[in-house]
């Protein structure tokens, strides 16, 4: 294997893609009669897809964690864009990060290891 692409069940495709061109992805493909994306942001990929869609009130139990080279400027990029988000916040694990989540609750968690690797 040289290459793992995330597909996230959506209620909306459109929707998404225009939430995910806030964070800075662009559509590299789209079909709109399967309601189903593929988003490109630098060399990350990410799918969208309505046809996978669980029932609304099922749980979303994936984590897609994004790694930019420059966390702090592209969290203030992404706030830029109009989303709301919480502060960078160092968690447990030693990861400056912060965590959000799409429109329908997948989680996205954008992170970087500290500059002294801890």
């Amino acid at each position: 294997m040289n290459r793992l692409i995330p597909m996230l069940p959506v209620q909306s495709m459109p929707r998404s893609v225009e939430f995910y061109q806030k964070l800075g992805f662009s559509v590299e493909r789209r079909e709109d009669r399967w309601g189903w994306a593929m988003l490109r942001c630098d060399e990350c990929r990410l799918m969208v897809d309505q046809s996978i869609n669980r029932p609304a009130d099922g749980p979303r139990l994936g984590v897609v964690y994004l790694y930019p080279e420059d966390v702090a400027a592209y969290h203030a990029r992404v706030r830029a864009s109009g989303l709301a988000l919480p502060d960078l916040d160092v968690a447990f694990y030693g990861m400056w990060e912060f965590r959000i989540e799409d429109p329908d609750g997948n989680r996205l968690w954008v992170g970087q290891a500290p500059a002294n690797g801890a």
